[in-house]
């Protein structure tokens, strides 16, 4: 596991290795495979060094958006934080979703809103 990864990232790690030596998958490789694992789900909810320096600098790219940190909200958060919007702050939402997550779940939810 990189430094700086959370005890909740290495605990996940941890688990991985010992359920991937259980079942006898990924012989020889089971640390690898779980440190790609936990990395990826570092990477996708922007717990990555490069992803914190970021919005530290407010690069973050959901930075202006009417939603805070939108980025490490759920589909449910977001349902519910969309009926607080107007309609031209939504559209921004969908083109947000559309260029980085495309979630089918949040786009249920702004036809639903709208």
């Amino acid at each position: 596991m990189p430094i700086g990864a959370s005890p909740k990232r290495e605990r996940e790690y941890k688990e991985l290795v010992g359920e991937f030596k259980k079942e006898h998958r990924y012989t020889g490789r089971e640390k690898e495979v779980a440190s790609r694992i936990v990395n990826k789900q570092r990477n996708d909810f922007g717990e990555t060094k490069g992803d914190k320096k970021a919005e530290k600098e407010r690069k973050s790219p959901d930075r202006n958006l009417p939603i805070e940190r939108y980025d490490h909200l759920t589909i449910a958060d977001i349902k519910r934080k969309l009926s607080d919007l107007k309609a031209p702050q939504k559209r921004k939402i969908a083109a947000y979703e559309r260029n980085h997550k495309n979630r089918k779940g949040v786009f249920e939810a702004l036809k639903g809103a709208a």
